[in-house]
């Protein structure tokens, strides 16, 4: 079982009471959804189903293309284009679970509609700081992932015999990629538990590797190879390496939803650097991803300068700025963290 002090689980017969009957429910998770996100809202949905309950699964957005082969996934509702539809569902619904996400923001206009219902809420996550807007509460960022806390929950239900493969695929998928594929410092004893209980469940984990890490399309290798070459650049002097990325560099790659993914982790991976950035430019806003290893909070970066936040290692951010005068922002910010990126390591080349 995950431990430590910032475990702070309400009692598990809240929600054992909450989904006792049959009834409508709603599981939704942050805009462009993740493995982890993904996954563990198919999983929890699929289980909840075969409880007898009606369930939609809510995306604010869309998500990559090579997470489709999630069982559960052809009826997911997109939010965007179906406002709607999603709108009432939301508020005919019993229950409403909200999975990976710690503020209803993160579900850009469906928080709004959610924050309305007069449902019950369920916060299930891992990630800093979450908002106090759910009548159950099962959190702690001791967790790797989401999905680790989907499973344990199942776990302590007594429900864990409804693990079927395809809800142990879902929950694998999460784990595996909130991890870093298991390299994460993130990955605990207990995470490998979880994992064999779900090999013992079905899940193959080659294949959902395979589904994962080797779908790309040619667009996405040759964006990946331009990014390298091009739109690298490496600060020796704070430890820190970035990729800037335009519209016109995603148009040119016809960049779909997912493409930029792990992107950020090239970066990282060069030896000497300790912290990372992936700024990109999406028209409406330019997003940024940011990465680090040991004690530099890239959480608490985000959160005082790009109006974001996440994990110690591992957070997001958003500027109104153009990508130019992002760019410019951040380096500039870096000589005020000098002394927090210093590191002996100095090999770049």
């Amino acid at each position: 079982m995950v431990e430590g002090e910032d475990l702070q689980m309400q009692n598990v017969e809240i929600f054992r009471e909450l989904i006792k009957s049959p009834g409508k429910i709603v599981i939704t998770t942050h805009h462009k959804p993740d493995a982890d996100a993904l996954g563990s809202s198919l999983a929890l949905a699929r289980l909840l189903k075969k409880k007898g309950h009606q369930v939609q699964v809510i995306s604010p957005t869309d998500y990559p293309d090579f997470l489709s082969w999630m069982e559960g996934n052809d009826d997911v509702l997109i939010f965007e284009g179906n406002e709607t539809k999603s709108s009432e569902i939301v508020n005919e619904a019993d229950l409403v679970c909200c999975l990976d996400f710690s503020s209803l923001d993160r579900l850009n206009d469906l928080g709004e509609i959610v924050a309305a219902s007069r449902s019950k809420k369920v916060l299930i996550d891992h990630h800093l700081d979450p908002d106090d807007f759910a009548d159950f509460t099962y959190w702690t960022t001791d967790a790797a992932a989401t999905a680790e806390l989907v499973y344990q929950l199942i776990a302590e239900l007594g429900e864990d015999e409804l693990i079927d493969r395809a809800i142990a695929e879902c929950l694998y998928a999460g784990i595996m990629t909130d991890t870093g594929n298991f390299k994460h410092p993130n990955t605990t004893e207990h995470v490998f538990e979880v994992c064999a209980q779900l090999i013992r469940h079905g899940a193959d984990t080659a294949h959902v590797a395979k589904l994962i890490y080797d779908s790309n399309t040619v667009n996405r290798i040759k964006f990946l190879g331009f990014a390298l070459s091009e739109r690298l650049t490496i600060l020796p002097e704070y430890n820190t390496a970035y990729f800037a990325v335009s519209q016109e560099d995603l148009k040119r790659f016809n960049s779909q939803t997912g493409d930029t993914e792990g992107l950020v982790n090239y970066a990282l991976s060069i030896t000497g650097i300790k912290f990372a950035a992936l700024i990109i430019d999406r028209s409406v806003m330019i997003k940024i991803s940011f990465r680090s290893i040991g004690d530099f909070s890239v959480s608490e970066f985000s959160r005082s300068h790009f109006e974001g936040g996440g994990h110690k290692n591992a957070a997001g951010g958003k500027s109104e700025l153009s990508l130019e005068a992002t760019v410019s922002k951040f380096e500039k910010l870096l000589e005020k963290y000098k002394d927090q990126l210093s590191n002996h390591i100095k090999t770049y080349a």
